[in-house]
């Protein structure tokens, strides 16, 4: 079984309010590249995957009379894809839904939502991903109330002949300093953008110690915003965000596992990079390791799982491929992680 999680630049823009594609030469979200420009682009690159599942992070808006379901289906539909059936779970009001899309005839997939629903004031214990979580970060001894503008999409995947896994689909608080004027607002937003995040990622935690201590097969995937020394601002809370989530200074048998972060862990290893951000300041390309595919201790002993990252130089199956490079530059400024997963071993 092949899984991919992709987070898909303004997604939302190529669709009206009827949720079907817009076909024409306008500008997409995307700088200088038009509605169809992109649109192709992404057809060939959900081609090339040819996965099983994909969990889209920044899918299609809901809301109204649009639906992330109906669009992304839609284009599946365009592109006759296999993937061609879609599921979202508590939808937001941001415009960038997490959604899966998927072959229904290799599993079956329900949204399952874990944890009680919180009061207003906050639960400190894993609760809901739309609830409100209750946790102190700083040193005032006085809690604070942290949400999801995006909650993360949890899944119970039964495959076809297989036995059921758990999925969460992540896009967690970005820590860019977006609105600040001068050097001291960038430092004051940033740290507030990181504390948020660090512990959306504490209570994403919270859930993956439940389902280990169940005993389930989990994967945790999508757009972390964050990976272990990407800013100096991760000095002032000890950890980065993913190795919160994969929690790094457990025994072997309580750490999820992803080989990009933990070869971003090691000086001595290549940093893998899954997206690329133009800076208008120094006129340069920004890689960046953002996008996992965290799995459970037992899920990785069992199925021989294989990671890779759709990196369109990195990769030389996709440099070599000039048009699918072409297509993966075109279709996202982030670029496509998959895993393989031989699920035929049962124990």
């Amino acid at each position: 079984m092949r899984i991919a999680t992709y987070n898909v630049e303004w997604f939302a823009s190529l669709f009206d309010q009827q949720n079907n594609l817009i076909q024409n030469d306008s500008w997409s979200g995307r700088y200088d590249v038009t509605k169809n420009q992109q649109i192709a682009a992404l057809g060939a690159v959900f081609q090339q995957l040819d996965a099983d599942g994909i969990m889209v992070i920044e899918a299609p808006n809901s809301g109204n009379s649009q639906s992330a379901k109906a669009a992304l289906e839609n284009f599946a539909a365009h592109f006759g894809l296999r993937q061609n059936t879609a599921i979202v779970g508590f939808e937001n009001d941001t415009q960038q839904e997490i959604a899966f899309l998927y072959d229904p005839t290799k599993m079956q997939v329900a949204h399952d939502p874990q944890g009680d629903e919180s009061s207003p004031d906050g639960s400190r214990t894993a609760p809901r991903f739309d609830s409100v979580f209750k946790i102190d970060l700083d040193v005032d001894n006085q809690p604070d109330t942290v949400t999801f503008s995006k909650p993360p999409l949890e899944l119970l995947v039964s495959p076809k002949g297989g036995a059921p896994l758990r999925f969460i689909g992540v896009h967690a608080k970005s820590k860019a300093p977006h609105g600040a004027r001068n050097r001291q607002q960038e430092v004051r937003i940033s740290i507030a953008n990181r504390r948020k995040q660090l512990a959306q990622c504490i209570w994403l935690r919270q859930r993956v110690e439940n389902h280990l201590t169940a005993g389930e097969d989990l994967l945790v995937m999508g757009d972390f915003n964050d990976g272990p020394g990407l800013d100096e601002y991760e000095r002032l809370f000890g950890q980065s965000g993913v190795e919160v989530v994969l929690g790094a200074n457990n025994s072997d048998d309580r750490m999820l596992y992803d080989p990009h972060a933990l070869a971003k862990l090691s000086p001595r290893s290549p940093a893998p990079t899954t997206a690329r951000f133009f800076n208008h300041t120094t006129k340069t390309y920004l890689n960046a390791l953002l996008d996992y595919i965290m799995i459970s201790p037992d899920l990785r002993r069992r199925a021989a799982p294989d990671w890779k990252i759709w990196h369109p130089f990195d990769t030389p199956e996709c440099f070599r491929d000039r048009d699918f490079c072409a297509a993966l530059l075109t279709a996202s400024d982030h670029f496509p992680v998959t895993i393989d997963l031989d699920l035929s071993t049962k124990c």
